[in-house]
């Protein structure tokens, strides 16, 4: 017997373990879940979270979230993560899942819902559209294996233009001190971020919610480079992020110029600069994501010689308005 009910704090590990065993690729150690969860508890916005824990004869075995994402926060959309374990599927877990969340969102007064799957899944957005779900947006992994990676070939390419130069971020606190540092890295974020391909308007980021989520384990300040002017300007960024569940992977966060500089090869001057720095540290392999309709991206990631995975599916139901002023 099937049974779903909300889940508590002592479901976590459990409902990680399912996501995990689904999605391999982008596993989580609990540490980074419950950081994720205390950041979406501490936000000046209180976005909404809520999970489910659907049991066959009292073993876990499916989990669902509905949760609003803060940097592209609406109080009517929402967000739904999914997941059944394979030797369950086909049983109606799914869609009790699906129902319950559905039921909830509804008495919340959604009016925009946003939940993918891989295109290999062939059963998940078939019933994604049964609903009432349309195609938005399609996400690539893209992933480098750097033992094929010649650095020498690219130093060309590594050159900043005069005037500019580049850092890591744990250099860069050394030099300016702790808060100047923080100050400058967020300035370039947060105009970098606002020209992202994303499913919906990215909404303010405030500086502590900055820090805040660079605050957990998976973040390296020496695997942050940024492009800083003579004035102290950090006019580009690529970030390179640990991965807690395989230590010979490094994962891209956002590779980025302010509009003034771009078309400059900072941002590829940089990202190069990762690359080799993680060539020398033994990592295997670099992950990035990237939308669909960021052509000059996958592009320059094709150029480096990275190797897209199949593509995440991002559908949508209802839309809500964007009330930005």
């Amino acid at each position: 017997m099937t049974t779903i009910r909300p889940a508590t704090p002592a479901d976590l590990a459990a409902a990680l373990d399912i996501y995990n065993a689904v999605y391999p690729d982008h596993a989580e150690t609990l540490e980074e879940t419950e950081h994720f969860l205390a950041g979406l508890r501490d936000n000046p916005l209180k976005p909404h979270v809520q999970d489910w824990l659907a049991e066959v004869g009292g073993r876990p075995v499916g989990t669902a979230r509905l949760w609003q994402a803060p940097w592209m926060f609406h109080p009517d959309r929402y967000h739904l993560e999914l997941a059944v374990l394979p030797e369950f599927r086909r049983r109606g877990i799914g869609a009790a899942l699906f129902g319950t969340a559905q039921r909830h969102w509804q008495g919340r007064g959604a009016r925009e819902v946003l939940a993918g799957a891989k295109e290999t899944e062939a059963d998940a957005l078939p019933m994604l559209e049964r609903r009432g779900f349309r195609e938005v947006m399609r996400f690539f992994d893209n992933v480098l294996r750097l033992d094929g990676f010649a650095a020498a070939q690219w130093e060309a390419e590594m050159r900043l233009p005069e005037g500019v130069r580049a850092v890591t971020f744990a250099d860069l606190q050394t030099e300016l001190g702790e808060e100047a540092a923080w100050l400058a890295y967020y300035a370039c974020q947060t105009e970098a971020r606002l020209d992202v391909p994303r499913t919906a308007p990215p909404s303010e980021v405030a500086l502590a919610d900055f820090r805040n989520y660079r605050s957990k384990a998976t973040f390296d300040p020496a695997g942050v480079w940024l492009a800083v002017t003579e004035a102290g300007e950090v006019v580009a960024m690529s970030e390179l992020w640990r991965d807690l569940t395989n230590l010979e992977r490094l994962n891209i966060g956002l590779t980025g110029t302010r509009r003034a500089w771009r078309r400059r090869g900072l941002g590829l001057a940089l990202k190069l600069r990762g690359m080799r720095q993680a060539q020398r540290h033994g990592i295997r392999e670099i992950w990035t994501n990237n939308a669909s309709n960021n052509a000059p991206m996958l592009a320059l990631n094709d150029r480096l010689g990275f190797r897209r995975q199949p593509a995440h599916v991002e559908c949508q139901w209802g839309g809500a308005e964007d009330r930005r002023a």
